[in-house]
């Protein structure tokens, strides 16, 4: 910046000086704060992506998880279905066995 003394005795031109000089460096504030204002809304995005992705992640892993249970129900279901079959089986054998013999008797 320009140092005027008292012994200048041009006032429009220094007027005009002073002028541009302040108008150059709002300027250059505006561009500065321009410059902050996108950076910090490319950062306000990045964190929104980051914050979905971390979203996307909890329900991805949640979902394995479910699959994972879905998966150890269907193993004991078949389980038990085979396990009520032989029981029937077993069972109508003993009975049909059981019967025969109280009716040869």
């Amino acid at each position: 910046m320009k140092r005027y003394s008292g012994s200048e005795t041009d006032y429009p031109a220094l007027l005009d000086s002073l002028i541009d000089e302040i108008s150059e460096a709002a300027y250059e504030a505006i561009e500065k704060a321009a410059g902050e204002a996108a950076k910090a809304a490319a950062l306000a995005s990045v964190e929104r992506e980051a914050l979905a992705l971390r979203e996307a992640e909890r329900w991805r892993t949640a979902a394995e998880i479910n699959m994972q249970e879905i998966q150890t129900a269907k193993k004991a279901g078949r389980k038990n279905s085979i396990l009520a079959a032989v029981i029937g089986i077993v069972g109508g054998l003993a009975l049909g066995v059981s019967g025969t013999l109280l009716i040869t008797k």
